[in-house]
């Protein structure tokens, strides 16, 4: 809760002037049932107009304060609670941006997602209702009790035996709760994850036309939502009549013995009304705090929840290495890894030695552990054995942000962010200038096809980059990665969109601009690498060759495989 808490500090005078404002109201509102009491007993009997007004301008003028400063406590509480929720909601952002891919990967996309809105929103809430509602109603109790009690000590006995029922109704009530609303929770993720899923890949859906298959996929995660928030409401709904009988029920029974002490003149009408009036102030209270501690029950989940996430220690922590990359040499020193999540290992005993400036390509069938393998130079994972150097240092000595400045990784899924090209071309660079973003561009064979937009590199592109081609959005890619300037640039299956004619081009023109730039392509073509200074052949995790092109294609049969299947007809 200390993380959680720590998100109230701006926001702390609203939250510290709400419960004092209620208090006040509370106390204005207690006194309101004693004059009317007074109005009754002593102002109508008299027959004095006087008395009567006197006492009705007091019992208005404590209301509209009343009224004032229960309005000025609702706005405070608002603004701390929202103020509050803003402030959580970036905590826990920001935590999930320091995350490494396993740490992302230990938790589902649409799971954090909820926890960011949903989970947040509750919290929110319940801080809200603690400020007003859990101040309000035991002050109110306390006061209305201390006022009743003053009023007739042998009525008030008759709230004395009520009470414990219903606070036993609702402590039973809140304990089968508490994990109806953690399951319900997990039902939000999967609503999220399955609209996710299918907003993401709306257009193969529309392709293979799916939308039924897809409309009863949602429907069904949507009917297990459905049910499993009945199930819970169903249970809090028991409240509301059980409530409602105990305080008739203690309304009746005041009646029955009030109503008795006045005949025999042991109370008044007045007292008699004010009375039952603190006993429904009271178990108003009591209803109150049902209603805190049920949301309470709800919101512990959503504590929870959000607590998983602002306590995951960070799988890769930055090292203490103030430097940056000496050269673009790599060297992987009987490196093995796996997957948090995975049965077997991705990269077995990987011995690989690259020299700085040098082109190496990958090439290897799917899931062999390509990416993997690369995916450990930008330290994005972790070794889990063994030792990898970059630069001439330990990848885990650098500080993060170091390190990846100088590894630029163009990955399989090209990411593009709304707004204009240019913007997105400055990820790779901030400052870079319209000249060196229009020559990284050319490199990457984009600039024509950017220039022939009406807007040109101030085109607008929609989320994902939705309005470009594939092979649009790999080149953009490049051309970020570009811009970095890094002294390591992993193409990751890059081109793999584009036609063979502007493959060569891109690498011809890459092998210009990087010739003092170490250059990893993976690639599934065989072409891609045919120019690479030495080629990596993968196998299930394991590198079973390394050497140039020319003497793979005699010393190695899985390579050889390959490009007797991909070279044959191009010859011919």
């Amino acid at each position: 809760m200390k993380k959680i808490l720590s998100c109230t500090r701006k926001y702390l005078p609203f939250i510290i002037m709400t419960p004092i404002i209620i208090m006040v109201e509370v106390l204005l509102e207690v006194n309101i049932p004693l004059i009317m009491g007074k109005i009754v007993d002593y102002g109508i009997p008299s027959n004095e107009l006087s008395v009567v007004l006197n006492l009705g301008v007091r019992m208005v003028f404590m209301a509209l304060l009343s009224l004032l400063c229960g309005s000025l406590g609702t706005i405070f509480a608002s603004t701390g609670s929202i103020g509050f929720g803003s402030e959580l909601r970036k905590e826990v952002f920001n935590r999930i941006l320091d995350f490494s891919f396993e740490n992302i990967d230990s938790f589902q996309q649409s799971s954090l997602l909820t926890r960011l809105t949903t989970d947040v929103d509750f919290i929110q809430m319940g801080l809200r209702m603690t400020m007003v509602m859990a101040i309000r109603a035991p002050f109110m109790m306390i006061a209305a009790a201390t006022v009743a009690y003053g009023i007739n000590r042998e009525l008030f006995v008759v709230f004395i035996v009520v009470a414990p029922v219903l606070i036993i109704t609702i402590i039973l009530l809140a304990r089968k709760a508490v994990p109806m609303f953690r399951h319900m929770l997990t039902k939000f993720d999967g609503l999220n994850d399955r609209a996710k899923e299918y907003l993401t890949n709306v257009r193969v859906v529309k392709s293979f036309v799916r939308e039924d298959y897809e409309i009863e996929r949602f429907k069904e995660v949507n009917h297990e939502l459905m049910t499993s928030s009945i199930k819970v409401e169903g249970l809090l709904v028991l409240i509301s009549p059980i409530m409602m009988l105990a305080i008739y029920s203690a309304i009746i029974a005041i009646l029955w013995f009030g109503g008795r002490q006045i005949m025999i003149g042991t109370m008044k009408t007045g007292e008699l009304i004010s009375f039952i009036s603190y006993v429904w102030q009271i178990l108003m209270g009591l209803i109150m705090l049902a209603m805190i501690f049920m949301h309470l029950v709800r919101i512990k989940g959503s504590i929870e929840r959000i607590n998983e996430v602002l306590n995951s220690e960070c799988l890769i922590a930055d090292g203490e290495y103030q430097g940056t990359l000496e050269d673009g040499s790599i060297e992987f020193n009987d490196v093995t890894f796996r997957y948090a999540t995975g049965s077997r290992d991705a990269v077995i005993n990987a011995d690989l030695h690259i020299a700085s400036g040098e082109t190496i390509g990958i090439i290897g069938s799917t899931g062999s552990g390509k990416t993997s393998l690369v995916q450990l130079i930008a330290r994005l994972y972790d070794v889990s054995s063994g030792t990898l150097l970059v630069g001439k240092h330990n990848v885990k000595d650098y500080k993060l942000a170091n390190l990846r400045k100088e590894v630029a990784m163009v990955l399989q899924q090209n990411v593009l962010f709304s707004g204009t090209i240019r913007e997105n071309l400055l990820w790779g660079d901030e400052k870079a200038s319209q000249q060196e973003i229009i020559e990284a561009c050319k490199v990457a064979n984009a600039h024509d096809f950017i220039t022939a937009f009406p807007d040109g590199y101030e085109t607008y592109l929609g989320q994902g980059g939705v309005n470009l081609s594939g092979g649009q959005k790999q080149r953009i890619c490049i051309a970020r990665a570009l811009l970095a300037r890094p002294k390591i640039i992993i193409l990751d299956d890059s081109t793999s969109a584009v036609d063979t004619q502007t493959d060569a081009s891109i690498r011809e023109a890459l092998k210009k601009q990087l010739k003092d730039t170490t250059t990893i392509i993976i690639a599934q073509r065989v072409a891609s690498v045919m120019d690479a200074d030495r080629v990596v052949v993968i196998n299930c995790g394991e590198i079973v060759a390394v050497d140039t092109p020319e003497n793979l294609l005699k010393t190695s049969e899985i390579y050889q495989d390959i490009y007797h299947t991909q070279m044959e007809g191009v010859e011919m």
